[in-house]
């Protein structure tokens, strides 16, 4: 089992004729993923990558293809309007690549996707993956193996770090989803939990925060209160000095808030084991979940 995309998806790339668009579109059917259909406004009836259908629409593909997740390959000027498109023509897993969505449009879509039956994965994320079954997004698939533990991560690099972490030391990933650096993202750390707590293939989690924002807290607060499985934390950024944006927009210290500190304490009083050396955090991971039982022949 995995959480919101598995093998049975079927997906729709819009921004499938551009540049990165046709690029990744190719390593996920390289991977497997079911990429149904393709939207590029003023280009449908053509085919694209591997003839995959291009529609002018996204209502389109949903009626011709049946596709339910979204990829968005859309150029931030117009990737506020792709994410709206799509949640409008009813696909219920969006996930938006796209980096540099202005922060008012942000807040158009944040608003128009209130009360809808949809889930944003980012924007200026590398996607989702469940190993083995389905990735949609740009994450590189090698590196993934089929296991226990989910990787939750606001950084796309070091999403790739920890699963390849992971995977060396013996333990798999069930899913792994990057929710995004910027200030105003989809869905936070406690949406996914939600689903993870009640995923009987995932074991454990690791957590990737960094500072900015109190995602990371709230994470901590919701785990103290009803998460039962082993949680692993890395926060990223921990010399940063306070008013400098550290390469995601919604890395920042300000106002005081968002400090790697107050992260640690908090995830660390919830009973997270925070792992200081990333360099350790696949063996950190293994200790962990050996302590706690759930793996006792990789322990």
């Amino acid at each position: 089992m995995s959480i919101w995309v598995d093998e049975t998806s079927r997906v729709v790339v819009q921004g499938i004729t551009g540049k990165e668009g046709t690029f990744h579109t190719e390593r996920m059917i390289d991977y497997g993923t079911v990429v149904a259909a393709g939207v590029t406004p003023g280009k449908g009836g053509g085919k694209a990558v591997r003839g995959v259908p291009v529609f002018h629409s996204v209502a389109k593909a949903v009626a011709e293809e049946g596709v339910d997740v979204s990829c968005i390959f859309v150029p931030p000027p117009f990737a506020a309007d792709a994410v709206m498109e799509a949640a409008a023509a009813e696909v219920r897993v969006i996930v938006c690549i796209t980096e540099g969505i202005p922060v008012l449009d942000m807040v158009r879509v944040a608003h128009f996707l209130r009360g809808r039956d949809c889930v944003l994965i980012g924007p200026n994320c590398p996607g989702i993956i469940s190993p083995g079954k389905t990735k949609v997004g740009i994450m590189p698939g090698d590196i993934h193996r089929r296991g226990p533990i989910a990787v939750l991560s606001r950084s796309g690099t070091l999403t790739y770090e920890v699963v390849e972490q992971l995977t060396r030391a013996g333990l798999g990933q069930s899913t792994c989803i990057g929710i995004g650096g910027d200030p105003i993202v989809g869905t936070c750390f406690i949406d996914h939990l939600e689903r993870l707590k009640d995923d009987p293939e995932t074991k454990g989690v690791v957590l990737i925060g960094e500072i900015g924002g109190t995602a990371e807290e709230e994470a901590a607060r919701y785990v103290a209160a009803c998460f039962p499985k082993p949680v692993i934390a890395f926060i990223a950024g921990r010399t940063a000095p306070p008013g400098r944006r550290m390469g995601h927009a919604g890395a920042i210290i300000s106002g005081g808030r968002g400090k790697a500190q107050d992260k640690i304490d908090a995830l660390e009083q919830a009973g997270v084991t925070v792992a200081h050396d990333l360099g350790r955090l696949g063996q950190t991971a293994l200790e962990v979940m050996g302590a706690a039982g759930v793996l006792p022949n990789l322990a």
